[in-house]
């Protein structure tokens, strides 16, 4: 099926299988010349000429109207002389066919007119009575010419289709690569959002046992330091189980999806929760029954984010307001402290770009910035919610967008 479809131009050995295929019509042109009793039994002059006629067959690939002027050089006085008029026939087919498959249809129909006209010359001279073998031979130069212009058309209809599948094959392997870059960077957020969250809690935590431990060591509070390595603990117990979730997609080959639930709404109380081991107060409200899970975990890390960044820049004595309700058909998520912000000239990192990532895959936005009475305010709008029989809240929160150093 390769052979028929490939353009016989660039087929391989093309020239090679010419010269066969020039030796066999000259062999086939012989046997005729010798078996059918068509006109003269050619003499060595028409010898030559029919013989060299199928010379520049060779070439008929690359140079298919050059070729067919030369065949015609030599056919024409070998029609003229009233030779064999069968055996020069195949030849003269074959070059014709090669420039209808391979040339336009305008270039074919002039070849095929000059072809016509030619034959009309040669048969008034040398048969003025045969019509009806003029119009034999036309016919057969018709029916040949549209043979090659079908073929044609065939092998550029082929050709289409072959593209076709190709570029959809490369289609489908450029939208698996994407998905698998939109997976990976996936991990990473959720691997950032966890790490940053669980290390920052941890540092606090360790902190907090320091500073009992030195301030009075000849009264040291046991209870606050158990208390403050129990919170270490925790953290690191949920980090770890976060971690091995988020860690099994890499094992989708070989345990299927891997994924595991996606963090959602009800999560959130547990990141107050463990905000306020870390010495924070958080006032957190929740209305908002339930969430598609894409809504839900791209909330679940903003507030995530917004606390570890408020635990770590906050301050002493930090309080933060976190509210999540739903109002006109999205879910609206606010986070607001009134710590004393990051140090300046701090090293920026990767929070607040994977906070509006999260709300940009959703389709939602997000703003950050300082909030109006002292303090930062992370507000995001995550629309694509299903409505909810829930009152709806005051106002939804908004700041300027203006950007904070983050974990």
């Amino acid at each position: 099926m390769a052979a028929i479809n490939r353009d016989p131009r660039t087929a391989p050995h093309g020239m090679r299988n010419d010269a066969l295929l020039a030796g066999a019509l000259a062999v086939v042109a012989t046997a005729l010349a010798l078996l059918v009793n068509d006109g003269l039994r050619p003499d060595a002059l028409g010898w030559s000429l029919l013989l060299a006629a199928h010379v520049p067959l060779v070439w008929r690939r690359r140079h298919p109207v050059p070729v067919l002027l030369v065949a015609l050089a030599c056919v024409a006085p070998y029609h003229a002389l009233d030779n064999n008029h069968t055996a020069p026939i195949p030849a003269t087919m074959v070059v014709l066919y090669t420039i209808a498959a391979t040339g336009t249809v305008r270039r074919t129909l002039l070849t095929g007119t000059t072809v016509i006209g030619v034959t009309l010359i040669i048969n008034a001279l040398t048969n003025p009575d045969g019509a009806v073998e003029l119009l034999r031979i036309s016919g057969w130069i018709v029916a040949v010419l549209f043979c090659g212009i079908d073929v044609r058309y065939y092998r550029q209809y082929v050709a289409a289709i072959v593209e076709r599948a190709e570029r959809a094959e490369r289609t489908r392997e450029e939208e698996a690569r994407r998905r698998v870059a939109e997976e990976r960077l996936r991990i990473a957020r959720d691997l950032h959002d966890l790490l940053a969250h669980s290390i920052t809690l941890i540092g606090v935590q360790t902190s907090v046992a320091a500073h009992v431990l030195a301030a009075d060591p000849d009264r040291l509070d046991h209870e606050a330091v158990a208390k403050a390595l129990d919170d270490i603990s925790d953290t690191c117990r949920t980090a770890r189980g976060e971690l091995r979730t988020t860690l099994e997609v890499l094992r989708a080959a070989e345990h299927g999806d891997g994924r595991g639930p996606l963090p959602g709404l009800d999560g959130i109380a547990h990141l107050a929760e463990t905000a306020r081991t870390a010495g924070a107060r958080v006032d957190l409200t929740v209305r908002a029954d339930h969430a598609p899970p894409a809504v839900g975990a791209a909330a679940y890390r903003i507030v995530q984010e917004a606390l570890t960044n408020s635990v770590r820049h906050g301050g002493p004595g930090l309080s933060i307001q976190v509210n999540v309700y739903e109002k006109d058909g999205a879910l609206h998520v606010s986070v607001t402290d009134d710590g004393t912000g990051p140090t300046a000239g701090g090293t920026p990192g990767f929070g607040l770009v994977g906070m509006r990532e999260r709300a940009r895959s959703v389709g939602g936005t997000l703003d950050a910035g300082p909030g109006v009475g002292g303090g930062f305010e992370v507000s995001a709008v995550l629309p694509e919610l299903s409505v909810l029989s829930v009152p709806p809240p005051s106002p939804e929160l908004s700041a300027p967008s203006v950007h904070r150093e983050e974990a």
